[in-house]
């Protein structure tokens, strides 16, 4: 989503651009929208229940307790002018209907990734290499986690050349800034590498 809205202070032109968060179950989604977000997110969470263990993996993830049901919102803004609107997306199989929703209109995602646990990103990577709406992966270091270097990470997901992989913290506002500059700064390159080829 691209828009554009007048600032109420001037008259100066804003742009809004529409991100999409995903990633597996309990990888830091939710973490990351909270902690990057300048507003109060909004949160659809819902306690784990008895009935979802037999379809929710809590392996690696003991401690959670709460799970997103429909999305996570937040907004922040990257410079004067450009404000960027966070949608996380829930990460069990059962709730994937919502996806299509959410992607419309999106510049182009964030995938959120586990090493103890990277099988559970390769949905949303299929998700959008197959929309084609351009994506980073952001490692999200856990302290217990083995650590792998980006170039490690792209070969064990065979992303598409090109796809870039960040290391970051998801608990840290500066880091999830830096994960979603870099998705801007791609999908801008991408969107401009497409333009150019249905003109050429």
């Amino acid at each position: 989503m691209v828009s554009e809205h007048t600032d109420t202070v001037g008259d100066t032109s804003a742009l809004a651009l529409k991100i999409l968060v995903a990633g597996g179950f309990g990888v830091g989604k939710t973490t990351l929208v909270g902690a990057v977000s300048e507003i109060r997110p909004l949160r659809t969470e819902e306690l784990l229940s008895e009935a979802g263990q037999l379809v929710d993996d809590t392996d690696g993830v003991d401690q959670k307790v709460t799970t997103t049901v429909a999305m996570d919102f937040g907004r922040i803004t990257i410079r004067s002018g450009l404000s960027l609107y966070l949608f996380g997306t829930p990460g069990q199989d059962r709730f994937w209907f919502l996806w299509d929703e959410l992607a419309q209109g999106a510049l182009g995602a964030v995938v959120l990734a586990d090493t103890r646990r990277l099988e559970g990103c390769f949905p949303a990577v299929d998700y959008f290499e197959h929309r084609r709406i351009p994506f980073v992966v952001a490692v999200n270091c856990f302290t217990e986690a083995r650590s792998y270097g980006a170039h490690d990470v792209s070969r064990a997901l065979d992303l598409d050349r090109g796809t870039p992989v960040v290391l970051c913290d998801a608990r840290d506002r500066d880091s999830g800034k830096e994960v979603l500059i870099r998705l801007v700064e791609y999908a801008g390159r991408m969107h401009t590498a497409r333009l150019l080829d249905s003109v050429g």
